[in-house]
């Protein structure tokens, strides 16, 4: 009859010493059986500690002083016990009295100087050692150095805070890196390039950037990916002249390297070739995009106005509403020759300006001065420009950005009216100036 694992049957009958003989196998077949009990079951993948391959962690033994000491205490001990009990009992009396007295001092140090490495090891394991300064040194105080200082932004001036749990916002150096954009515009400042292009001419630019648009809006592409690719197309053709019939593949291709750069899933380059009616092959496409690259020196971080319109919408908690109404202008001014060589956070600030005196919700706050670096007064002439622009009559040819934000979806922006001219210019007077503007900037708001 098999008998339970991890368990052996008593004998019924038998002596007291194979009682203690039995009770001994017992134990020790236990004890094995315990041993056997951690192993995994047959065919079961055997256990390893992580990294254990790298770094031989089952092999190393580790060794403590103190151990070392208490053995070496415990075997000195052993020894004086034989030694002890080696002696006559009658001078065992007087050898421990005399070893007693002699290693007196001795005993009391190695105690005291026991206790203290003790002390020590407990020290060492549980943190790294302390050195204690001299009385006469200085105290070890590191200045941060000035560029890596956080920057004070008075509590009124404050627009991050409320984002101090959200990481993505990025609250604790947002004006940080909106201030090193600004300096990088330097960097990408443009001029008016087209006596450059013997070919080209601004209608011809307005009508591409025209159908970028509807490019951006049937791919359903981000807006950053629209402004990027209008930006590295003006940056080559001011660089690279280009005959007027590879202007479109010039833009198709800009798009694309700034959908790799912006968005998640990119369209690929099968869908720019559809989209351009099949009017370049692949191989044209693919040479206009390392020609762009090289052109550019692989440099297409440029700083857009996208970027600072949605930064500077939030220093005056501005609804969306009123957002979409300044990115209507500043998609709008996309297509001006003349808006081209205007920086993105100036054009930005002048289109937010608009935006906030046509729906009547103040002019240019301390708030938004702090932020951008621009006073009222700077923005001027570029409002003066917007407003010139959408007092136009509309072409009949570029009508992709009044279609787009004439839609429900951006609450038909398009179709409010401008605000009066003179509503404007009092807000654009500096608050000290009171004479009436100047009489020949005052027909080009009319």
């Amino acid at each position: 009859m098999p008998f339970p694992r991890g368990k052996k049957p008593s004998a019924a009958g038998g002596t007291k010493t194979s009682k203690v003989g039995a009770t001994s196998t017992e134990n020790q077949e236990e004890g094995s059986q315990v041993k056997r009990s951690s192993s995994p079951p047959h065919g079961a993948p055997k256990k390893r500690t992580a990294f254990i391959d790298i770094t031989n962690a089952h092999n190393l033994q580790i060794s403590l002083p103190v151990r070392k000491k208490d053995a070496g205490k415990k075997d000195a001990g052993k020894k004086a016990t034989k030694k002890v009990a080696a002696v006559p009992a009658k001078n065992q009396a007087n050898l421990t009295k005399s070893s007693s007295v002699s290693s007196e001092g001795t005993t009391s140090e190695k105690t005291d100087t026991e206790e203290d490495e003790k002390s020590e090891g407990l020290k060492t394991d549980a943190s790294s050692p302390v050195v204690e300064p001299a009385d006469d040194a200085p105290p070890a105080v590191r200045e941060i150095p000035a560029h890596l200082r956080k920057q004070h932004i008075p509590k009124e001036f404050d627009i991050d805070s409320e984002n101090s749990e959200d990481g993505f916002m990025c609250p604790e150096y947002a004006k940080d890196i909106f201030d090193y954009l600004k300096e990088r515009e330097e960097k990408f400042v443009l001029c008016d390039y087209m006596p450059k292009q013997p070919s080209l001419n601004p209608e011809m630019r307005a009508i591409l950037i025209d159908w970028l648009v509807e490019v951006q809006e049937n791919f359903e592409l981000y807006h950053e990916t629209l402004y990027l690719a209008v930006k590295m197309t003006d940056h080559f053709l001011e660089k690279f002249p280009i005959h007027r019939e590879m202007l479109q593949l010039v833009g198709s291709t800009a798009m694309l390297v700034a959908s790799k750069f912006e968005e998640r899933s990119p369209p690929c380059v099968d869908d720019f070739l559809y989209i351009c009616d099949d009017a370049y092959k692949r191989e044209e496409l693919i040479a206009m995009e390392a020609n762009i690259l090289q052109t550019l020196s692989f440099d297409i971080n440029i700083p857009i106005p996208y970027r600072f319109l949605r930064r500077y919408a939030k220093c005056v908690s501005a609804g969306m509403d009123t957002l979409t109404l300044a990115r209507y202008f500043c998609e709008m001014s996309l297509m001006e020759m003349e808006l081209v060589t205007e920086r993105g956070s100036l054009l930005a600030s002048a289109c937010l300006l608009m935006a906030l005196v046509t729906k009547d919700l103040g002019g240019w706050t301390p708030c938004l001065q702090f932020h951008s670096g621009y006073a009222a007064s700077d923005l001027a002439p570029v409002v003066r420009k917007l407003y010139g622009m959408l007092l136009a009559p509309p072409d009949d040819k570029l009508r992709a950005v009044r279609n787009k934000y004439s839609h429900k979806v951006f609450f038909e922006v398009a179709s409010l009216p401008l605000v009066d001219s003179d509503v404007l210019e009092n807000v654009l007077a500096p608050p000290c100036d009171a004479s009436p503007p100047d009489l020949d900037v005052k027909p080009k708001l009319e």
